[in-house]
């Protein structure tokens, strides 16, 4: 097969018309050059498919960018990261910015400036003209859990979100629970859909009738598991189980049933998500969903040095596997318990 032949940046300076020198600033994401003549040249490095050779711009540090730092979750994906980094000389920084969806529109000209070794982002993607401008410069990026479903070819690592929520649902099942409610994460976020499609498979496969008002959207966030358990404790048919989108919901919910006086397991069974730490140090200790954090971190940085040292890897989607961690938030309901 012919090799492509590789554009360079005087074919570049040749079609727009525009200096060697401004475009190498343009690529460096440096500020004195104009908005039209930065779109002019953005645009033909997108439309020539130029890449900048990747050994010019490596740099000693791969870039991971986060919308908030949340506890032991982003803590077990950076110690991942960082790990399997330092294992090739390189270290980590962290960016702060955006949201479950994209990170700040700010964070993409300050990142072409430093010009990392690579990207990490946890839940974002880039956008479209981000992805353009990164692939130009030679700076790979891989997306870890996607809060959407990734555009074809966009290098992502998750886990098995629909087979943990399956899981989830099928232990409270075995033990004898038909009234099984979900409070499942953001209502936008992948992550979210697929555990809640995975309780809705696992009921159904049972027979499990599944009341509408047992299904609640959260936020991954502590006290929106309290919140929605609190109401579903107060429905005059409470469910007898819950399973919890992630560990820190299901703390929310173990907190609502302390406070209304619902014992867990005896009267109240609780399932998380992520198998954090904390899922070890509550009372009483969670049954949960093992998410392999590290091993997510380290399969994505693993990722962005075969994007950046080699030809495109023909996998660009790793998904590990979950499994069910049974601690003792869990019981037979109170009714079929001898």
């Amino acid at each position: 097969m012919a090799k492509t032949k590789r554009v360079t940046l005087k074919e570049i300076a040749g079609q727009t018309g525009v200096s060697l020198t401004t475009i190498s600033k343009v690529l460096n994401g440096a500020s004195d050059v104009s908005s039209a003549t930065r779109e002019l040249v953005e645009e033909q490095l997108r439309k020539s498919g130029y890449r900048r050779r990747r050994s010019r711009q490596r740099r000693e540090y791969i870039e991971v960018v986060l919308q908030e730092l949340d506890g032991d979750w982003a803590l077990a994906i950076i110690e991942g990261v960082r790990e399997s980094a330092a294992e090739v000389g390189l270290a980590i920084s962290l960016s702060v910015s955006g949201d479950r969806n994209a990170p700040g529109p700010e964070w993409l000209d300050a990142v072409l400036r430093r010009a990392p070794t690579g990207i990490i982002l946890l839940f974002a993607d880039v956008p479209a003209d981000g992805r353009a401008k990164l692939k130009a410069r030679g700076i790979p990026f891989v997306t870890i859990d996607p809060a959407g479903d990734p555009a074809p070819g966009i290098p992502s690592v998750g886990s098995g979100n629909w087979s943990g929520g399956v899981a989830a649902t099928r232990h409270l099942l075995e033990l004898g629970h038909r009234h099984i409610a979900a409070i499942t994460g953001p209502e936008g976020v992948m992550s979210s859909l697929a555990r809640l499609d995975g309780y809705r498979a696992a009921m159904k496969s049972a027979g499990a009738a599944v009341d509408p008002e047992w299904v609640r959207f959260g936020d991954y966030h502590r006290e929106g598991g309290e919140r929605h358990a609190r109401e579903l404790l107060r429905l005059p048919n409470p469910p007898t189980a819950i399973f919890a989108g992630n560990d820190l919901q299901a703390l929310g919910v173990l907190h609502a049933a302390s406070t209304a006086g619902v014992a867990v397991p005896q009267e109240l069974s609780v399932v998380g998500f992520d198998d954090l730490p904390i899922a070890q140090l509550a009372s009483p200790r969670l049954t949960t969903i093992h998410q392999p954090l590290r091993e997510m971190a380290e399969q994505a940085t693993r990722l962005v040095l075969q994007l950046l040292d080699g030809p495109d890897p023909e996998v660009t989607r790793v998904e590990l596997a979950t499994s069910l961690v049974v601690r003792d938030s869990t019981a037979p309901p109170a009714l079929t318990r001898a």
